[in-house]
């Protein structure tokens, strides 16, 4: 064998021996596509012996027939073109005998002619694996991209290798954009938390992922609240391989919700409007680092009140409290005067900053975008602004955020403006609009605390002289008149933080603070000096002074029912001194307690002898001008104290425990004379006794009312019980199971005095009441006053709406009569009908009324008469007017 023959043929043993080794399966092919050689490679794949491959076509072992086909259109038929191109692969499906399926990638490559027999090559690999885990992760990646998390995957270095379709949808960058970009820069902005990114990259420490809420940014620069939670991925030796971060967008699903959780929950817990203002405006400020917040209060007067803004200063929000809305007042005081959002781009040279803008520029801030706060009713009551520290204006983020503040910030306003509303009827007297007896013990309390150590607080009790001859000679409105007037020459002579309020009645408390006993004397000497003033009322001069009595915190007591206790003792001895004048308390003051007593045996020893008398005034029916009912008053002449207001007799009967006795004696007296009238033909509907809160808690005031009506062969329709608001506050079973007694009896219930008090309509809703009576007060400013017509036409609404009987007290013109009758009020009663008195005036009063009301249907069926035959020229008779007797 010659040499060069030796090297082929080891040359080709070597060849052979590599085929076998192969782990590619290669099948050799004649002319005729069958197998002419193949590798014990391509024997394991196609699961055939190799005997049995050599002969076989492709069809038979489950191959393509056209698989050399494609090699000779790879070579475009032309022998001399083999080798110069790579084959094409191609990948296909395996089925074997036992029904297995294996995924192949072939390639079939043609020889050059010198080959023959074989003409062609076919490499096969089994790719099962390969394929099962490319549509692993096409399954995955479709799953991810169905995902509204923003999926994004790195490698150590944070270059992205992949983002979903939520990424692109979120933040804007395609796949492609995304892709090899460092991911700090493509989504961290300049108010991205850089301590919350850094505990973020810890994850490539721990095993465990890491969750935190983000601050990032769009293409566009927009801010995105992002709920972001990274975990490392590591291969087998525990080095990150990649970096797993899903993003969740959570401005609306958390950032704005936990705005109105804040807002919802400080609302149910009747938190201050001012906190809750202050605490909206950290929580946007945390959502937007870029901006500082502020929201204003608009009254109704169209002024401006700062509520919340804990980032700007405090000089400059100040100075806005009380400037008056504008087209020319900043960005807050244009959009509120507008009714539409304000923005200034460039505070500095903006026209309607001019004025204003020294303090937003002096802390760095250059733009204003304001937004009006609007109410149900489409008034403006606020504004909500966003500074910032760049002339700019808002973002998407921002926009969306001031939306719903706008809502939250109008249910908070508007639930304020509905508290001050109920707080000015609770804790305010209507007629001058100064805190009432309720709210007097708290603001003594605060005067208390603010009151520095060593110091003093001084409490006067003042009560106005001769108020009683002016309220009798006048009337009542002249009394009203006077208290107001009194009230405010009280007023001008108090000085800042001093306190100024009204018990009832002509009983006034003045709380001065920090003053010691010669500052009060002084400040007693000069509000001496500014009540001896006569006042004119319409064309009289009416004198004015007031008796006043102090008492000092903490020399004389500690607490405050002693201070104003005492203070009332030493108004006493002021009075007996000979009114003008004030006194001091002090021990010998304990002698009031004497008068006290002496008053109240008096009082007892009335009732006894049943000195106590009952005068009565007509109701008169509104849409017809009949009789509605009758209201019995107690009234106390005793022979040496004179006669003696109801208002200062009864709360002395209350104190002393004898409202009970006179309770029941008023009922027992109003019905035995209602049973006289009846006996005499007089046509009453009802009669009305006013009772005492007191009076309810007492368990057997049923039984008694049952007993006195049978007595007097009365129904129990013609008794109404007046009660007074004090009644709805009380809680205790046994007022309630009382009032349902006697409403079970057929006993009416009138609410009296209603509105002057702390009305509670839900539970007003809830007890036996089929009339209500507005307070003489509000009819003092009802003609001419909106707000005062306003609340009467509110307690007119809720009569109706609770289907009871609306009666006005303290009507005393014709002007007022009119106006409640256009309201639907269903009755009144006051001067201009008759003033209270005795039993037989009234008997007399009434016959006159019903003879005049008689006398006014005749002439009126006269004149229809009348109209059939000619004109008449008859003419109405006057109406008959009675004074209370007495």
């Amino acid at each position: 064998m010659l040499a060069s023959e030796f090297q082929l043929a080891a040359f080709a043993n070597v060849l052979s021996a590599a085929l076998d080794r192969a782990s590619e399966a290669i099948l050799f092919l004649d002319a005729h596509d069958r197998v002419h050689h193949a590798n014990p490679a391509a024997s394991a794949l196609l699961r055939r012996d190799l005997a049995t491959l050599i002969g076989a076509d492709l069809e038979s072992l489950g191959l393509p027939a056209d698989l050399a086909a494609a090699t000779a259109e790879s070579t475009d038929g032309d022998p001399s073109n083999v080798g110069d191109q790579e084959p094409e692969s191609r990948e296909l499906t395996l089925k074997h005998s036992d029904g297995s399926r294996s995924r192949l990638r072939c390639r079939a490559q043609a020889l050059a002619a010198d080959h023959a027999p074989v003409q062609s090559v076919v490499f096969l690999q089994d790719i099962s694996a390969e394929v099962a885990v490319r549509e692993q992760n096409a399954l995955l990646m479709s799953v991810a991209d169905r995902s509204n998390r923003a999926v994004v995957v790195t490698d150590p270095e944070l270059k992205v290798l992949y983002t979903n379709a939520a990424f692109t949808s979120i933040f804007g960058y395609s796949a492609h954009e995304a892709l090899g970009r460092d991911v700090t820069k493509l989504l961290v902005g300049p108010c991205t938390a850089p301590e919350t990114v850094e505990r973020l990259n810890q994850c490539v420490v721990g095993e465990m992922g890491i969750e935190e809420d983000l601050l990032i940014y769009d293409k566009a620069g927009c801010e995105i609240w992002t709920t972001a939670h990274v975990k490392a991925h590591r291969n087998q030796g525990g080095k990150v391989k990649y970096l797993v971060g899903l993003l969740n967008d959570i401005r609306e699903t958390k950032q704005l919700r936990s705005l109105q959780q804040l807002i919802m929950s400080s609302l149910a817990s009747d938190v201050a409007i001012t906190t809750i203002a202050d605490q909206l405006c950290r929580q946007v400020e945390e959502l937007a680092p870029d901006v500082v917040c502020s929201i204003l209060h608009v009254d109704s007067d169209g002024h401006v009140h700062p509520l919340g803004g804990p980032s700007l200063p405090p000089a400059y929000s100040a100075g806005l409290e009380g400037v008056k809305i504008g087209p020319d007042v900043g960005s807050c005081g244009t959009a509120a005067y507008l009714c539409e959002p304000v923005l200034s781009r460039d505070i500095d040279n903006d026209p309607r900053w001019q004025a204003y803008k020294a303090g937003p520029l002096e802390a760095g801030l250059r733009a204003c975008w304001s937004t009006p706060i609007k109410g149900k009713d489409g008034r403006v009551i606020g504004t909500f602004a966003f500074y910032y520290r760049e002339c700019r204006g808002p973002s998407p983020w921002h926009e969306q955020i001031v939306a719903a503040c706008v809502q939250l910030g109008s249910l908070a306003i508007e639930r304020q403006e509905v508290r001050s509303t109920i707080s000015q009827v609770a804790y305010h007297d209507m007629l001058t609009g100064l805190p009432n007896r309720a709210r007097i013990p708290s603001l003594i309390a605060e005067a208390i605390k603010a009151c520095p150590e060593g110091g003093h607080v001084a409490v006067a009790f003042l009560d106005a002289d001769n108020f009683k001859d002016v309220n009798d000679t006048l009337g009542h409105a002249a009394g009203d008149e006077f208290l107001v007037a009194f009230a405010n020459r009280l007023r001008a002579q108090i000085r800042t933080g001093d306190m100024l309020g009204r018990l009832g009645g002509d009983e006034f408390v003045i709380v001065l603070q920090n003053r010691d006993a010669l500052e009060a004397s002084l400040a007693a000497a000069r509000i001496t000096a500014a009540l001896a003033m006569p006042l004119t009322i319409g064309k009289r001069q009416v004198p004015m002074s007031a008796s006043m009595g102090l008492s000092l915190y903490p020399d004389n007591a500690t607490d405050i029912e002693t201070l104003i206790k005492q203070a009332d003792g030493a108004m006493y001895k002021a009075k007996r001194a000979g009114r003008a004048t004030y006194r001091f308390f002090s021990a010998d003051i304990d002698k009031l307690a004497e008068e006290r007593l002496m008053h109240s045996t008096a009082l007892r020893e009335a009732i006894a002898s049943e000195a106590l008398t009952l005068h009565y005034q007509p109701q008169i029916r509104t849409r017809d001008g009949a009789i509605h009912g009758v209201e019995a008053l107690a009234r106390w002449h005793d022979p040496v104290l004179g006669d003696v207001s109801p208002a200062k007799f009864i709360p002395l009967a209350e104190e002393c425990g004898l409202i009970e006795q006179i309770g029941v004696w008023s009922i027992k007296t109003a019905c035995q004379q209602m049973a006289s009238w009846r006996r005499a033909g007089l046509d009453i509907p009802c009669i009305s006794v006013n009772l005492s809160p007191i009076n309810f808690q007492n368990v057997n005031l049923a039984a008694v009312v049952a007993q006195i009506l049978a007595a007097n062969d009365l129904p129990a329709k013609m008794l109404m019980l007046e009660i007074t608001e004090g009644v709805i506050l009380n809680e205790r079973a046994t007022v309630v199971a009382t009032m349902s007694e006697l409403r079970n009896m057929g006993v009416g219930m009138s609410l009296d005095d209603f509105g002057t008090g702390y009305s509670s309509l839900s539970r007003l809703a809830q007890l036996p009441i089929d009339e209500l009576k507005i307070d003489r007060g509000f009819m003092r400013n009802f003609e001419n006053d909106n707000g005062t017509r306003a609340i009467v036409t509110a307690v007119v609404r809720v009569g109706q709406s609770l289907d009871v009987a609306v009666v006005a007290e303290g009507v005393e013109t014709e002007v007022q009569r009119k106006l409640l009758a256009e309201l639907g009020c269903d009755a009144m009663q006051g001067f201009l009908f008759a003033r209270p008195m005795a039993a037989s005036a009234f008997s007399r009063w009434l016959l006159d009324y019903s003879a005049h009301r008689a006398s006014l249907m005749l002439r009126q069926v006269g004149r229809v008469l009348a109209q059939a035959v000619g004109p008449s020229a008859a003419k109405p008779a006057p109406r008959p007017v009675a004074k209370a007797a007495g």
